[in-house]
């Protein structure tokens, strides 16, 4: 079983203020901390249990600057065979599409079985990048899968979809699966797996070496522009009624008849 897992370098906005930078198109994060993507996270700890379980490797795919190196060798730690890391500021990174495209390029010069992929960045929130991978590497796929069992040849996935349903299919290999969180309970890398982690393979490619033209990923051929980031406004906020049942049902129900509710 080859698995592909592909993972985002996000910002931790939890501890710090969020401002928009001087370009309007960008945020500060002069004062971020920057993580794995929450449920990349949960991807990579599926694809280690798959190996576990039904042997073969764990290929590590990141698309990012060195910094991610770091990332990238705690996943490798946990279980990860090797990495690659593609690194060119062409590739338009705002749009989901592009960057489909350039993992996808990674991965259709080898062999697979299973892409696993988080469900959704916490940066950007578009869900959109595992399913265009899906179809750029013409094989079918699960969303939102909070359970997954690997058979010979094929795999089942447990999809989680709206008002608390959930869906079962039965999907053939090769197959793109993005994970949702709460899937599994993400391992912490042990200190010997953090020393053989450095020993492992980590290529940094461009878009020359996958194949590609720059006028294929860059922002000039996307149909996705970002046009402005912006913090909302302010415009109420909620009001916390105090007092006796009798007294709170009474102003509610006077604010309800101002307000041309009753």
């Amino acid at each position: 079983m080859k698995t592909f897992v592909c993972i985002k370098r996000v910002p931790d906005t939890s501890e710090a203020e969020v401002k928009v930078d001087a370009t309007g198109k960008d945020v500060d994060s002069s004062r971020f901390s920057f993580d794995i993507n929450d449920a990349d996270n949960y991807a990579v700890e599926e694809a280690v249990l798959i190996k576990e379980a039904k042997g073969g490797t764990v290929q590590v795919i990141c698309m990012g600057p060195q910094d991610a190196d770091v990332m990238i060798r705690m996943a490798l730690a946990k279980g990860g065979d090797s990495a690659i890391r593609i690194d060119d500021p062409r590739i338009n990174a705002v749009d989901p599409l592009k960057v489909a495209k350039v993992l996808a390029a990674v991965i259709k010069s080898q062999e697979f079985d299973l892409v696993l992929t988080g469900c959704m960045a916490s940066d950007d929130g578009s869900m959109a990048v595992g399913v265009a991978l899906a179809e750029e590497l013409g094989v079918p796929h699960a969303a939102m899968v909070k359970k997954l069992e690997v058979e010979d040849g094929k795999v089942k996935a447990y999809r989680e979809l709206e008002g608390g349903i959930a869906e079962v299919v039965e999907i053939t290999l090769p197959a793109v699966i993005t994970i949702q969180t709460g899937i599994n309970e993400p391992r912490y890398a042990p200190i010997r797996g953090i020393r053989e982690a450095q020993k492992k393979e980590l290529k940094v490619l461009k878009i020359d070496d996958l194949g590609l033209a720059e006028d294929e990923v860059n922002a000039a051929s996307s149909l996705v522009e970002l046009q402005k980031l912006y913090i909302p406004e302010v415009v109420s906020r909620a009001e916390v009624i105090e007092g006796a049942p009798e007294e709170k049902a009474e102003i509610m129900a006077t604010k309800l008849v101002k307000g041309g509710l009753l």
